[in-house]
């Protein structure tokens, strides 16, 4: 069995290919450790990343890690990558997207109740940029469709898991300020392609 600089060396090339976030099972299996030594290697990668101060980091999202770049090297990507299509999400897409992370699972029908409006294609959007997606169905009559976020939306984001989400206390009260103008489409939230 290789030493564990052979194996952590060995998960860096293997997040650098693989190209989506690599869970620690499926890697565990690749060198053939167990899922929690695996775990473990990861996150030591992590802290050496991080102490290191190197251009890219190793981030974890829901037990899966992969690289991305650091915060403060944006500027330098951006000048690089420019010009870049960006996807901006409209004030009704934000809101949807917003119940169904806060709520989920959550059906049309209880996002149409809450936004008091038809959601419908808000939703379907939200599905083609794969930020939610199906996540079974509910009890109810007519057995409604129930939808819940994706590791996109985790990733685009930039949390770790469902927990990382803001209080649900510090948006209203972001969104109920006096005197607060709707933002311009310049000043939504935007997600690179």
């Amino acid at each position: 069995m290789p030493n564990k600089n052979a194996i952590k060396s060995a998960f860096e090339s293997m997040m650098f290919i693989w190209g989506e976030p690599l869970d620690a099972k499926t890697a565990a299996e690749v060198v053939q450790i167990d899922k929690k030594t695996a775990y473990e290697y990861f996150k030591e990668l992590q802290r050496e990343y991080d102490e290191a101060g190197r251009g890219l980091a190793v981030r974890e999202t829901d037990g899966a890690f992969r690289f991305v770049t650091r915060p403060e090297n944006f500027d330098y990507l951006q000048r690089l990558c420019t010009p870049v299509k960006e996807k901006r999400l409209s004030q009704a897409a934000l809101e949807v997207l917003a119940i169904i992370a806060y709520r989920q699972p959550v059906t049309k029908g209880e996002i149409d109740m809450i936004r008091g409006v038809k959601s419908e294609r808000v939703v379907e959007g939200l599905m083609k940029k794969e930020l939610v997606e199906e996540v079974g169905r509910s009890n109810a009559i007519g057995r409604p469709v129930l939808y819940g976020t994706t590791k996109s939306f985790l990733r685009h984001f930039d949390f770790e898991s469902l927990r990382d989400l803001p209080e649900i206390e510090d948006i209203e009260d972001a969104i109920h300020e006096p005197d607060r103008e709707r933002p311009d489409e310049a000043e939504q939230i935007t997600f690179l392609q």
